[in-house]
């Protein structure tokens, strides 16, 4: 007997042999140039991402056949990078400094004077005058300022505006006087400025701790809004991992709660400030890690800043009978590092002058040995003789470097170190060429805290002007593949992040980037221009671009 229904029953089996069980994920991006940044650098054109990470990365035909969402992103041929890391920075400092007087490209210490009046205005009940950012290397004058200007104006507020490497500070005569600054003050690893016998109001290094102390310090509640605020200035330029270059405890233990109770999303890598009391507190503890927070190295001085002559040097200043200084005794140096070597953390210290990494890396050598997999960092590795460069391979040790540094640095650099020396600094392809790797960040709020910004100075090796025509030392700058890695997996790596991010595989947490050009490929002088169309942090977008 005819079964009427067998018709509809092979009809049914075909459409079923025809079709396929798509696997159910958060999202999937297709159409898109994916520069993976993995091992052998692939570009791909599609990706899904499941719980925040990546489930499989591929040819967009593969992505969509095997895979279905409710979140289906057509990149339109847009470029996409792993996000952007920053591995060193100051991520509480960048907070702090939107909540003071921006004195960034100030011309003359009288514009100084007007930006300040006019923050005054703004915010009249405040204690305190506070402003970061001013380089007297800008102005027509290029010495340190005094305070006579800052006491006209502001007779009764007491002001403390720091120098953009955050190296010294301009004070003046009421914060001196709460501070009861002298001539006869002094302090180790740090100056304070005389001229025919008393204090200019300029304080180099350690001793601007001694008006740091009489500063009131923010609320619980106003350090949040700090960092929310920091946070949203980083997710727009495609910032998902950032770093905190020598904070203590109770900011560590501040930004883990924002994260716990989800106040606060961007990754951060703290660098606790070595100091007895902090070792103490953290060596027994071990290294901290959660999904957005990593605590397992301490942050060093050795030296200051090259700007304002704190950088220790193996010859004088070319341009200034000192040879600056150590803000840590080598002894104290020893000890530190002797500490850590026992430890599961790692030492990151900052570096700037030949001198301060020459007995940084000989340091590291004593305990460190040969190979090994501690990861420890020289900061800043400005100017390395070129006898010590090699020690970076010996030692196994990462140069963790800010190419801005070079581009803003280049006007006065030779000046400083003379024509010779200064071929020793921001030496950025040979430290690379040393272990197959270089970390690059940018110091913010030292430099700009736009990540493009270092990847053009890196490969150009020119500021945002095209300046100097053919690039600054040339032979140093990086290729954007080199640059490109130095701001991802490089840097992850730096961080002992590398098997959970920094380049886009399957396992790997979903953190990337949309970019509306492709800056592997447009021309160098566009590349400062490109903006962020969007940042993703673990699958879910943080930053979108409302145009």
């Amino acid at each position: 007997m005819y079964n009427i229904f067998r018709p509809l029953l092979i009809i049914f089996l075909a459409c079923c042999i025809g079709c396929k069980n798509r696997t159910k994920v958060d999202l999937i991006v297709h159409n898109a140039v994916v520069y993976t940044a993995d091992s052998t650098f692939r570009v791909q054109e599609a990706f899904a991402v499941k719980d925040g990470e990546f489930v499989e990365v591929g040819t967009s035909a593969t992505i969509l056949d095997r895979y279905e969402s409710d979140s289906v992103v057509d990149a339109a041929g847009r470029a996409i990078y792993p996000g952007f890391y920053d591995p060193h920075s100051h991520f509480v400092g960048l907070g702090q400094m939107l909540d003071m007087a921006d004195l960034v490209g100030t011309s003359s210490y009288q514009e100084i004077i007007q930006k300040l009046k006019a923050f005054r205005q703004q915010h009249p009940d405040r204690p305190w005058l506070i402003g970061r950012g001013w380089d007297q290397n800008d102005w027509d004058n290029k010495q340190f300022p005094d305070k006579a200007l800052l006491d006209a104006a502001f007779p009764d507020v007491p002001v403390f505006l720091t120098r953009i490497d955050g190296h010294a500070a301009l004070v003046n005569s009421k914060a001196l006087r709460l501070a009861r600054i002298t001539s006869g003050s002094k302090v180790e690893g740090g100056l304070v400025e005389l001229k025919g016998g008393e204090p200019t109001g300029i304080l180099v290094d350690n001793a601007m701790g001694l008006v740091r102390m009489v500063i009131p310090r923010p609320s619980q509640e106003e350090k949040q809004a700090m960092l929310k605020n920091a946070e949203k200035a980083c997710f727009a330029v495609g910032l998902t991992s950032v770093s905190d270059a020598g904070i203590d405890r109770p900011d560590i233990e501040l930004i883990d709660q924002m994260h716990k109770n989800g106040s606060l999303r961007i990754r951060d890598y703290a660098m606790i400030s070595v100091n007895p009391t902090n070792l103490d507190y953290y060596l027994p503890k071990g290294p901290y890690q959660s999904d957005r927070l990593t605590v397992r190295s301490f942050k060093i001085y050795a030296d200051g800043a090259l700007g304002s002559r704190g950088a220790c040097l193996l010859k004088p200043y070319a341009d200034a009978p000192t040879s600056g200084f150590l803000l840590t005794s080598p002894k104290e140096l020893e000890d530190f590092i002797s500490r850590i070597a026992t430890s599961g953390f790692q030492a990151n210290t900052h570096c700037i002058g030949d001198s301060a990494n020459r007995l940084a890396l000989n340091l590291y050598g004593k305990y460190l040995g040969g190979a090994n997999d501690r990861r420890w960092r020289i900061e800043h590795a400005q100017v390395v003789d070129t006898s010590d460069v090699l020690k970076f391979a010996a030692y196994n040790v990462i140069p963790s470097v800010q190419p801005t540094h070079a581009t803003s640095d280049m006007y006065w650099a030779d000046e400083r170190l003379g024509d010779e020396r200064v071929k020793t600094a921001y030496a950025f392809k040979a430290l690379m060429k040393q272990n197959g790797l270089i970390a690059l960040g940018s110091d913010f709020p030292v430099e700009d805290i736009n990540p493009l910004y270092g990847f053009h100075s890196a490969v150009a090796r020119v500021d945002a002007k095209g300046v100097p025509p053919g690039g600054f030392q040339k032979e140093n700058a990086l290729t954007r593949e080199e640059a490109l890695r130095g701001m991802t997996i490089w840097a992850a790596y730096a961080n002992f992040e590398d098997k959970k991010r920094g380049s886009i595989e399957p396992g790997k947490t979903a953190d990337f980037v949309i970019l509306e050009k492709d800056i592997m490929k447009v021309p160098e002088p566009e590349l400062r221009d490109t903006r962020v169309l969007r940042t993703v942090l673990g699958g879910e977008t943080v930053f979108r671009r409302s145009n």
